[in-house]
């Protein structure tokens, strides 16, 4: 059986969640048009009919020119694209579960295939990796305009009958460009030589959401260390530029911290065990989410590759769960396999967990 500490309830202002389960956000790329489709919803309701406490949403963009680089992927703005997500969140509501989407904005990141966006590329210097010019820097009036998009798609969420939102801070993307002092090379104020002061678009932008939704609405910030352009980036190498960082998000309105990480297990530091949810959980007192290989052998870039996952102990999840390092546990791949992941645990039918196959992301089950 599923160690009790998976299945205890969480509350979060107004968020009351039956179990310490998130669906993980993942691009899945079935809405055409960026329209989320009846299939799209379906697919988001089978996981809240099998016990899923939170499902965020795969990315999904703001309103801005090139805010995704897939014609496939929802957007959050615009009648047709807000009546196919309140859609969603009603067929998610109807089987039990509470939902959340993650607003999106890749930023620098070349598009699929030979689409192109609407628009010019936003970043903060005109950089997509580290000394590889991409587009021209954002000016301030693109900044100012990039933050209201954000604050206007949270808006919506809210008036939709969304239960939260989620900005997507991490791997790589607009927001993470800016963190990353090698992409961002600004000299106003939304760059810096120190980290919380690259963190200022961030935090203009949670500071923004929190006076469109309110006090009592939750707003959770996805975050990681690695960027897709470079697996071994380390933005905060210690506990305490990792403090200053966090700490400006949480100071704007942060609710909750989701760390990315490729492999959950892993130690943030030398020196402690704690990994980076249970970091960012003990330097700021917010709740915290863990990610990153729940429930499966192999790390996902290697599965997306071809590399299979088979299904992997809780056991060391549920230690960390149980001495306090975060509360809340996002599982990605093992959902995205099987939608009765989460009802498998909890009944301890374990016998029954699939492994990950890439062939899954092909389909929409």
């Amino acid at each position: 059986m599923a160690s009790d500490i998976l299945f205890q309830p969480f509350a979060l202002k107004a968020l009351n969640l039956p179990n310490r389960i998130v669906m993980a956000p993942m691009t899945r790329s079935f809405s055409p048009g960026g329209v989320a489709t009846k299939e799209v919803a379906a697919y988001y309701r089978r996981r809240a009919e099998n016990g899923v406490g939170l499902i965020i949403t795969e990315g999904t963009g703001v309103n801005r020119p090139a805010s995704l680089n897939d014609p496939n992927i929802p957007r959050f703005h615009g009648e047709a694209e807000l009546a196919a997500w309140k859609h969603v969140a009603d067929e998610v509501h109807a089987g039990g579960g509470l939902i959340a989407p993650q607003l999106w904005h890749v930023g620098a990141v070349r598009s699929r295939g030979e689409w192109s966006p609407p628009g010019a590329y936003d970043s903060p210097s005109g950089l997509s990796s580290p000394g590889k010019k991409f587009g021209e820097p954002m000016s301030e009036e693109d900044v100012a305009d990039a933050i209201r998009a954000f604050a206007d798609a949270a808006a919506a969420a809210k008036a939709t009958g969304f239960d939260a939102i989620e900005l997507h801070g991490a791997h790589g993307y607009l927001i993470d460009q800016f963190f990353w002092d090698r992409v961002n090379l600004r000299e106003d104020a939304y760059g810096s030589a120190e980290l919380p002061g690259r963190a200022r678009f961030a935090a203009d932008i949670l500071r923004a959401v929190r006076k469109a939704v309110g006090p009592d609405y939750p707003v959770i910030i996805r975050i990681s260390q690695w960027k897709q352009q470079d697996f071994t980036v380390k933005l905060a190498d210690t506990p305490k530029a990792l403090e200053a960082w966090l700490g400006a998000l949480v100071d704007a309105g942060a609710d909750v911290l989701h760390c990315s990480q490729r492999r959950f297990w892993e130690p943030e530091f030398e020196g402690s065990d704690l990994n980076f949810a249970g970091w960012a959980k003990k330097l700021t007192g917010v709740p915290a989410i863990t990610v990153g290989s729940v429930g499966l052998s192999g790390e996902f870039i290697a599965s997306y590759g071809g590399e299979k996952s088979e299904p992997a102990s809780l056991d060391r999840l549920e230690a960390m769960m149980e001495r306090g390092e975060f509360e809340l546990v996002a599982v990605g791949r093992a959902l995205l396999q099987d939608p009765e992941w989460a009802v498998k645990v909890r009944d301890g039918r374990h016998g029954e967990l699939q492994a990950f196959d890439r062939s899954a992301m092909a389909t929409l089950y």
